[in-house]
């Protein structure tokens, strides 16, 4: 008997609903359409499945506010019983058909994007474990949604029978103690429980390093034997960069004159108890290495766990031939996908003590001796570079110029000048007061769109067409953004189309995946930050021959200065 009741409530629980298949398999179908980047079968079977469960879901809701406000008032309602009949059998035949179908195109799309951005290419029988993916994580999801259904309904009628609560009173008590219970399961131990978690093992790993890095041993490097931060505390990523870099030697090869040592300053969690002290740390290790006295001293706001771009900080010592002085600091054991959910604000806070502790040291400087300050930032850096200032007028009271790469929709700055952008122009590349301080561009050549003229301190933001950082926000889920109404351009595929739910969905993915891609596509921006540094930084006498020079020692020292991620 007992065997047969489980059997019983696993049946229900796993039974298929007729309109939320429909609905479910369409939502499916809709999300095999191409979005911003390709899908391998494991990121497409994910996307799938949980796009799939949504119009389920939806198709469940319609039709239970069909069967009690608008069914009973048909006179043709319900069908015959052979109608329901054939229903039942051809539905889900149809709903198969029209899935395999729609992977046969999704598969051509997937190709189609594959060869736009020069990444491996998918096969229709590769895919069909997509589909098979998406089946498993679509019930599973329908799965547990029904049995958190059942326990609705079980509380609700005991607290209609045992505390004598009128039913409909009982229903919504249950409904409000299960949506507080289900908050406090996710915000108190899913959320917190899993950042805790994270936060330990990521903790674990900024105690390694890299293989190949090695303590410098010039003192214009923090780590140093004449350091003031310990080799030992400036974590993963920041042994990683002060262990890198290019020697003066190096640099006099490259660009054929003498070439001064480059200076790499960087303070870890572990380098100073507090921010506060580790920004008087970095200040200090900036006097101690003579950073004030170079022509050129660099802000880095860092992703999560304190990453510096490689090539980015390559490119800057290039230009400037070592007469430069590069520096960071980390914030955060998390990776910058975990930081951009949970540490916003503390990339904010991190990013205004650096920029403002550096300048205020800078300003005691004479006049006549000091660098010009420039800050870069990349991907989750740019939310803590801009956390640094209040507008564009600070940024220009206080620095000779930005570069931000990459930056995330949800930046407050970048949204506000998106949004302020000169009417006509478009949202994937807008300009903004005509391109007088602040510009934007998707690669080298849109940095050269703008023939008016461009003030100096410059502003510039380098963002792909193809990048789900800088296009993914929870708007997308009802809302079809600017960007997606006007002409497909660049790398981002024509027949991207938007679809309410799905499409938010598809770029969530496409996060998954933002830095999986060629250079020059996605989040990977390649050596187009070079051409960005040359248009904000404005080196005298600088040519195109120098710009191709440069591109070419970047190309010989790929992988010299560490991974790119």
């Amino acid at each position: 008997m007992w065997a047969g009741s489980a059997i019983t409530r696993v049946i229900r629980v796993f039974r298929i609903d007729l309109p939320g298949l429909a609905l479910g398999t369409l939502f499916y179908v809709l999300s095999l359409t191409p979005s911003l980047l390709p899908r391998d079968w494991a990121f497409q079977g994910l996307i799938g499945g949980v796009t799939a469960a949504t119009g389920y879901g939806v198709g469940v809701l319609l039709s239970w506010a069909a069967r009690r406000l608008l069914l009973p008032n048909l006179s043709w309602w319900p069908l015959p019983v052979r109608v329901r009949r054939l229903v039942r059998i051809g539905l889900p035949l149809v709903c198969l058909a029209a899935a395999l179908i729609a992977l046969f195109y999704g598969v051509r799309w997937q190709d189609e994007l594959a060869i736009l951005m020069g990444s491996e290419r998918p096969t229709f029988f590769g895919y069909l474990r997509a589909m098979l993916l998406s089946v498993v994580i679509a019930m599973g999801i329908v799965a547990v949604a029904r049995v958190l259904r059942d326990i609705f309904r079980w509380l609700a009628r005991k607290l209609n029978r045992v505390l004598k609560i009128p039913r409909r009173v009982a229903g919504i008590a249950s409904m409000t103690v299960m949506l507080v219970v289900i908050y406090g399961l996710i915000d108190g131990v899913a959320v917190r429980g899993t950042y805790a978690a994270m936060n330990s093992v990521f903790s674990v790993q900024n105690d390694s390093t890299r293989d190949g890095a090695e303590r410098p041993t010039l003192p214009e490097k923090s780590g140093s034997p004449e350091s003031l931060a310990a080799w030992d505390s400036l974590g993963f990523e920041g042994r990683n960069f002060v262990s890198g870099g290019i020697s003066a030697a190096e640099l006099a090869k490259f660009n054929g004159a003498p070439a001064k040592e480059p200076i790499r300053v960087y303070a870890g969690l572990e380098s100073a108890d507090g921010l506060d002290a580790q920004m008087k740390l970095i200040v200090d290790e900036l006097e101690r290495t003579g950073a004030f006295d170079r022509k050129t001293l660099v802000i880095i706001p860092t992703t999560g766990t304190g990453w510096v771009n490689p090539t980015a900080a390559q490119t800057f010592e290039l230009v400037a031939n070592g007469d430069s002085a590069l520096v960071a600091a980390q914030y955060s054991y998390l990776p910058s996908w975990i930081s951009f959910l949970a540490d916003r604000e503390k990339a904010a806070e991190a990013g205004r003590k650096l920029v403002t502790a550096v300048h205020d040291r800078w300003l005691t400087k004479p006049p006549d001796h000091r660098p010009k300050v420039f800050v870069y930032g990349e991907s989750l850096g740019t939310q803590a570079g801009e956390g640094a200032f209040d507008d564009l007028n600070d940024i220009r009271s206080m620095v000779d110029g930005v570069l931000w790469v990459g930056p995330p929709n949800s930046n407050p700055l970048w949204s506000a000048l998106e949004k302020r952008r000169d009417p006509g122009t478009p949202e994937a590349e807008p300009t903004y007061a005509n391109g007088l301080v602040v510009r934007f561009a998707n690669d080298a050549a849109g940095i050269e769109r703008n023939p008016t003229e461009w003030l100096a301190p410059r502003v510039l933001y380098i963002q792909h067409r193809s990048d789900p950082v800088v296009w993914w926000s929870p708007d997308l889920m009802f809302t079809k953004p600017d960007w997606l109404k006007e002409p497909a351009g660049g790398d981002r595929t024509a027949t991207m189309r938007w679809y309410p739910i799905v499409t938010f969905w598809q770029v969530s993915a496409d996060l998954g995946n933002a830095a999986g891609v060629p250079d020059g596509h996605g989040h990977n921006y390649g050596t187009v930050i070079l051409d960005g540094w040359v248009a904000v930084t404005q080196p005298a006498g600088w040519t195109s021959a120098d710009t191709a020079r440069i591109r070419a020692a970047l190309e010989a020292l790929r992988g010299h200065d560490g991974p790119e991620k």
